[in-house]
């Protein structure tokens, strides 16, 4: 980089494809999880829940990397629409307890073949998807939080 504002250039940036691949991808997802009246992160949400039926919300926002804020709207849209049941913990009230219904484990068939559909569209050999997703784990386990 020539001048010191060199580092300011969008082309520059490793943030800005990360987040310009976030949305095209994200943007990709939306037809295939309009067939199960799912917006994105209600779909992450659900694929939490369909690997582990119980959580707990502090568990779910690490998972999620979400703030608390963010995941309760999606938590009661979810119980609005009878795919989870959330509760106070029994051991601590403080925390919620959210748990997939049986309309919700019947979603995870309706919901198999969108991560398949995704990759048909996504043009990375397979090495290359494992390689990306290695480097974008690796950005994620060794950021700091706020």
């Amino acid at each position: 980089m020539d001048n010191k504002y060199d580092c300011l250039l969008l082309k520059n940036q490793i943030c800005f494809p990360v987040y310009a691949v976030s949305n095209k991808i994200i943007r990709r997802y939306q037809p295939l999880l309009k067939n199960l009246d799912l917006t994105y992160t209600q779909y992450i949400v659900m694929m939490v829940m369909w690997e582990k039926e119980i959580v707990n919300e502090k568990d779910l926002v690490n998972a999620l990397y979400l703030q608390a804020n963010t995941l309760n709207p999606l938590l009661k849209k979810l119980e609005a629409k009878g795919l989870v049941e959330i509760k106070k913990d029994e051991l601590d009230k403080r925390n919620l307890k959210i748990s997939i219904t049986d309309e919700g484990r019947l979603l995870k068939e309706k919901a198999v073949d969108v991560p398949k559909s995704l990759a048909k569209e996504i043009n990375l050999s397979e090495e290359e998807a494992i390689f990306f997703y290695k480097i974008l784990y690796k950005i994620l386990n060794e950021t700091k939080e706020d």
